[in-house]
């Protein structure tokens, strides 16, 4: 079983997750200490290198978080690099065919699972401390969650196809789906929501673990559904919306004494 199962077994409610766009271990402490469970390391859309997100998955791990990388695609030397970095979860997006999910699976699993290169001191592995490097790398194959994305057309009519495959889990991407299904941006469009409840349903009767990058206004919604972790937010929006809400209240503060001052 891996981590991430065993975690959502014993949370019994959604775990809420945030992203890491840029590289800021005080970002992770944060929220770790809000309770933050866990840490979506992008780097797909953002900057961040290898060498930085196998250093969040140590300042994650160490302050209680599962951590998440989401590599750009499913060349070789994304997954393995990946893998080494020691994450809970590889995240794959724009998976619309099981061939793509084989991939991952071939470079992100040890033999007789997959073909993962046999490197010996990778984070992943402890620096190589293990008794017996087979046994741990068969340690990994069961622990390492690995995750493609459902979030185009294309994939959710293969979503019974793409949820079979034994060894992989799902996330569920709105924004994306909500454009490819041609309502970019409205996602509890009924499409949208018509569309999600698809992947899910293939989902549960596959057995797996359900992610979903979710809008703030939608995280009812998404809860409503029974999904196991909700990504909510990121070190981006937090910094926006921080300060929004300290402009906006020393502007209401500079006002209201403005108008204090003119009353005299």
């Amino acid at each position: 079983m891996s981590r991430l199962s065993r975690a959502v077994k014993e949370s019994g409610a959604p775990m809420l997750g945030i992203a890491a766009y840029f590289y800021d271990p005080i970002f992770v402490e944060i929220v770790a200490k809000l309770g933050f469970r866990v840490l979506w390391i992008e780097m797909e859309h953002a900057f961040i290198t290898f060498a930085e997100a196998a250093d969040l998955c140590r300042i994650a791990s160490g302050v209680g978080m599962l951590t998440m990388i989401r590599i750009p695609d499913s060349r070789r030397e994304n997954v393995l690099k990946a893998a080494e970095c020691g994450a809970d979860i590889i995240d794959l997006p724009m998976v619309d065919s099981p061939e793509t999910a084989h991939e991952l699976i071939q470079y992100g699993r040890f033999r007789p699972l997959g073909a993962r290169g046999y490197f010996s001191v990778p984070r992943a592995l402890d620096y190589g401390l293990a008794e017996s490097l087979p046994e741990a790398q068969q340690k990994v194959n069961a622990e390492l969650c690995l995750m493609i994305q459902i979030e185009t057309e294309e994939a959710v009519r293969r979503a019974e196809e793409l949820c079979a495959i034994p060894g992989i889990d799902v996330f569920i991407g709105p924004a994306d789906l909500s454009a490819s299904l041609g309502v970019p941006g409205q996602t509890t469009h009924p499409k949208v929501v018509q569309a999600a409840e698809n992947c899910l349903r293939s989902a549960r009767k596959h057995g797996k673990v359900v992610a979903v990058g979710s809008p703030l206004p939608d995280v009812k919604f998404w809860a409503d559904q029974g999904v196991d972790v909700l990504f909510c937010g990121n070190d981006v929006a937090c910094l926006r919306m921080g300060a929004q809400s300290i402009l906006k209240q020393a502007t209401a503060a500079i006002q209201s004494r403005k108008e204090s001052t003119s009353a005299r």
